[in-house]
C-alpha cells in the first residue's frame, strides 16, 4: 500500500511513536464526531437547499418546497415510511419544462430542482396512488 509506506516514512521523520500517532488520530476523530457539523441540534437535514417555503399535507405524505434565490426544490415524504411503495414529485417554473422522479420507495421520492429565478412554480407529489398538486406558488 503506497499511503501506508509514506505516512510510516513520515512517523519515522518526525520521531513520533506510532501508539502516539494512533492516540492522536483517534481524539480527532473524536472531537470531530462530538463538534461536527449540526451539533446540538434536533432537527433533520434537509437534501434541497435554500428555506422552507411552503408544505402541503395530503392522505398518505407531504410534498415540501424550497427556495432559494435562484432555484426551488421540491421532494415528497411518507407518512409511514416503510416497504418501498409507488412514490412521483414533479415541479414545473411557469414557461419552463417540468422536471420529474418517480419509482418505489420506503421513505422520501426527490429532490427535484429548478431554476426558477423571479418565476412562480408548481408543484405536484404522489405516494400509494394519492396525490396533491398546488397552483402557480412561490411567485
Amino acid at each position: 500500500m503506497p499511503g501506508g509506506t509514506a505516512v510510516r516514512r513520515a512517523l519515522a521523520r518526525a520521531r513520533v511513536h506510532p501508539v502516539a500517532y494512533a492516540l492522536a488520530l483517534a481524539f480527532a476523530a473524536g472531537l470531530l464526531t462530538l463538534a461536527g457539523p449540526g451539533a446540538g441540534t434536533a432537527e433533520a437535514v434537509s437534501v434541497c437547499q435554500g428555506r422552507p417555503a411552503r408544505t402541503v399535507s395530503f392522505a398518505t405524505g407531504e410534498l415540501r418546497l424550497y427556495r432559494t434565490r435562484h432555484y426551488a426544490c421540491a421532494l415528497v415524504l411518507a407518512k409511514r415510511p416503510g416497504a418501498p411503495r409507488p412514490m412521483k414529485v414533479t415541479l414545473q417554473p411557469r414557461g419552463g419544462r417540468a422536471a420529474a422522479v418517480s419509482g418505489r420507495w420506503g421513505r422520501q421520492a426527490g429532490p427535484v430542482t429548478v431554476h426558477a429565478l423571479n418565476r412562480c412554480v408548481r408543484a405536484t407529489a404522489t405516494v400509494s396512488g394519492r396525490s396533491v398538486a398546488t397552483g402557480w406558488i412561490l411567485c
